[in-house]
């Protein structure tokens, strides 16, 4: 919080109010709007969130592990407790090592793409288990996956959006990232009551998975998104053209 506050303090050349004449509700609704269509105008933006909102709602599996913990596997409290830590050790972990590989990733978009699978591959997984340490290394697993999508949704949407939308960008983000995790546990909660525990997990995985194959195949600009330029090959002569190209179209 103190860093926060500091940061806060040190901020510079920050932009000027808008005209006093101008209504203030007025400024809220145009710019609440502008920041709605920049988002979902923007490919790279609206996929991101979606598959941040998709990973959340399809694969709450922690709200059956008491269920998974007592009457499927059988491991009591101690149990329960070590499988409720496995996504945060597995993330803890997975953070710890991208500080030294996002640098290093120079294709983000598959990379972001696979991440999110991965997540619900693991969810299949654990539904799929009846041993303690297979659920546990696939729970940990879905930290993992967790973590290497989180970290470059952020870096893709911060770079990807202006300045002066940013915030607004975030605010947008934050309904996403809040709703989907809300929604998935009621969603997981009411599968199970139906259909079971286990029918409930595995069926959130594969719906991930069917989420990101659905984005994957509507967004070209994703599964293309890398961080340095790829050279264009001339018509006539396949030689790279010397040309300057964004890197989020290639």
């Amino acid at each position: 919080m103190t860093a926060v506050i500091v940061a806060l303090l040190m901020m510079r050349d920050a932009p000027s109010r808008p005209d006093e004449a101008t209504s203030r509700d007025d400024v809220s609704w145009r710019a609440a709007i502008e920041g709605l269509r920049f988002v979902f105008r923007s490919p790279l933006i609206r996929s991101t969130m979606l598959l941040d909102f998709f990973a959340t709602f399809f694969s709450s599996a922690t709200a059956l592990l008491p269920i998974f913990a007592q009457d499927i596997l059988k491991v009591g409290a101690t149990g329960y407790g070590w499988l409720y830590a496995a996504p945060a050790i597995g993330a803890t972990m997975m953070s710890a090592a991208m500080v030294f590989l996002t640098s290093k990733i120079d294709r983000r978009g598959p990379v972001l793409l696979w991440a999110v699978g991965l997540y619900g591959a693991a969810t299949v997984a654990f539904g799929f288990s009846r041993s303690f340490w297979i659920t546990f290394a696939c729970l940990a697993l879905t930290g993992v996956a967790d973590t290497v999508s989180m970290v470059i949704r952020n870096i893709v949407r911060q770079l990807e959006t202006p300045d002066r939308l940013r915030g607004r960008m975030i605010g947008v983000n934050m309904i996403f990232f809040i709703g989907g995790p809300q929604m998935g546990e009621m969603e997981a909660g009411a599968v199970a009551n139906w259909f079971g525990a286990t029918f409930s997990i595995i069926t959130s995985g594969i719906g991930c998975l069917l989420a990101v194959s659905w984005i994957a195949a509507s967004t070209p600009a994703l599964r293309r998104y890398r961080t340095t330029p790829v050279p264009a090959l001339d018509a006539l002569t396949a030689e790279p053209v010397r040309a300057t190209q964004s890197a989020s179209t290639t």
